[in-house]
């Protein structure tokens, strides 16, 4: 592996955890009050999508996103992080300057954290569907 690539993503440091890095910062007032059902399990409010989650996206990119979606378990975001990758490889991050859901400080200070080169644009949280092409720019860099 020759480096690694986060895209508006939360990257943890040894013996943290998602929870921790999640709520570092104070959330976006469109972003939503993320719980547990009485299975353990989070799920994105059908709304949010277009709020928060994927708001430069088309209605019919929304709807798969919604239709598709899977929980995340709440204990996957209270697991303590072994050492990161990060650590050693070389490190692209894109920041989504409209992020709903990742404070855009967050994303700010765990790119700096890591050493990460950094691409910042005006994008949602989920540039794989709304800007690939960006995306791909980010990557195609990192493989060179």
């Amino acid at each position: 592996m020759k480096s690694l690539v986060y895209i508006t993503s939360l990257t943890p440091a040894e013996g943290e955890t998602v929870g921790d890095v999640f709520y570092r910062e104070k959330p976006h007032p469109l972003a939503p009050q993320l719980a547990p059902d009485e299975s353990g399990f989070i799920w994105m409010p059908d709304e949010s999508f277009e709020s928060a989650f994927a708001q430069n996206a088309t209605a019919e990119q929304i709807g798969l996103l919604n239709a598709t979606q899977r929980p995340l378990a709440l204990a996957c975001i209270q697991e303590r992080s072994p050492r990161p990758l990060w650590i050693e490889k070389p490190s692209w991050y894109l920041i989504a300057e409209e992020d709903r859901m990742i404070p855009v400080a967050t994303q700010r200070y765990l790119a700096l954290r890591m050493k990460a080169r950094v691409r910042t644009e005006r994008l949602d949280h989920t540039p794989l569907v709304t800007a690939p092409q960006s995306v791909v720019e980010v990557i195609l860099e990192a493989a060179s």
